[in-house]
């Protein structure tokens, strides 16, 4: 479950107002059931959401960047899970502005309210695309979440190439997944699966290859040669 809700930013008051004027209890059921129970839901599908949020950052301007950490803390600090979403969705629009200084609250957004949903957001849409700008900063953030005891953040190091294609770093990619193929935990195997998978678009042979060589979890190696 969620943790208790802390204090709202200004800047999301009125979208948190709009979200809650919105709610609808039968939906919010089924996205909580969706999601194992972890969050409560205003109930808001996708669409509609994004349009509230469209109509709330029209009205009120974008944040500055500076202003962002405080409200991805904030809103990642509310229990509804569309608060969380809509603050991913507003960091995700400024990912291209972001540099390796916002590396630090990235990975703090990933450890937070954790599940594949958000997860999966930070590592492909923005880590990805932070560390595709600034390749020197690769090496160190990608060990960090590799060797880290975070289960989470060893899926964003296996995932963070994920739009990359024939930019992808094989050798690190390759390593990154031999580091944790052992790993029993299904998050782990299903990222392994899907970054060979995306690299299997550009490079099948290497994938191929790779898989082939290698003694991955069953769920691993169906889900990389899927569409080979």
């Amino acid at each position: 479950m969620g943790r208790s809700a802390s204090a709202v930013h200004p800047a999301l008051k009125a979208l948190r107002a709009r979200f809650a004027a919105a709610a609808n209890p039968v939906d919010a059921a089924a996205m909580r059931a969706y999601m194992k129970d972890r969050f409560p839901f205003f109930g808001i599908k996708a669409p509609a959401r994004r349009a509230m949020q469209k109509e709330h950052w029209d009205e009120q301007g974008l944040p500055t960047l500076g202003d962002l950490p405080a409200i991805m803390r904030s809103a990642f600090g509310q229990p509804e899970r569309e608060l969380h979403y809509a603050a991913l969705d507003l960091l995700v629009k400024q990912a291209r502005k972001l540099g390796p200084q916002h590396l630090p609250l990235v990975e703090e957004l990933i450890t937070t309210q954790s599940w594949w949903d958000t997860v999966d957001a930070l590592a492909v849409h923005v880590a990805g695309t932070v560390l595709k700008r600034h390749p020197e900063a690769v090496e160190e953030w990608n060990e960090r979440w590799a060797g880290s005891t975070d289960m989470w953040l060893n899926r964003t190091a296996i995932l963070f190439q994920n739009r990359w294609k024939n930019d992808t770093d094989r050798d690190l990619l390759f390593a990154n997944i031999d580091r944790h193929a052992a790993s029993k935990e299904f998050f782990i195997r299903k990222a392994i699966g899907w970054s060979l998978r995306e690299l299997g678009k550009t490079d099948p042979g290497a994938v191929l290859a790779f898989v082939q060589g290698r003694k991955l979890s069953p769920l691993s190696e169906r889900e990389a040669v899927r569409n080979l």
